[in-house]
């Protein structure tokens, strides 16, 4: 039992890691962390999300996507049309430079995918995200019990 705990923690930091470098070296020459990443990535593939999707989609908190944010439209990536107090559930869009940026971090994670599809079939590809939506959900459980 030890030795599959050790392991499956293991396999999940090293992928875990291997995500995190693979968005750091995109991001250097433009100044940009992992959320950054994220958002950029959203956006550039459903343009006009608000900050309240975006907080859905990337698994973060309203706090952390909102500095993402910040950081993104005054550093030129994105624009918030709205004036509306209601800001966080108003449409974001990219500039110019956000879509540049968006679709070389899109291509990146096509090539990514890519290279793990080569790997695996559709069956296990199916079987494989079955698996990790299951291991995610039963570890949630494990976190709400503990609270």
């Amino acid at each position: 039992m030890e030795e599959r705990f050790e392991l499956f923690t293991v396999l999940i930091t090293k992928i875990s890691r291997s995500i995190r470098k693979i968005k750091n070296q995109e991001t250097e020459e433009w100044g940009l962390r992992s959320p950054h990443v994220s958002c950029l990535y959203y956006l550039y593939t459903a343009e006009g999300m608000t900050a309240t999707e975006l907080c859905e989609r990337c698994d973060e908190d309203k706090a952390a996507i909102s500095r993402a944010l910040d950081y993104l439209e005054r550093n030129g990536f994105l624009v918030c049309e709205s004036k509306s107090a209601k800001r966080y559930k108003s449409p974001l869009y990219l500039t110019e430079r956000g879509r540049a940026v968006g679709a070389k971090i899109h291509d990146k994670v096509d090539c990514v995918l890519e290279e793990i599809r080569a790997e695996l079939t559709e069956e296990e590809r199916i079987a494989f995200y079955r698996s990790l939506s299951i291991i995610s959900d039963r570890l949630e459980q494990c976190v709400k019990k503990q609270q």
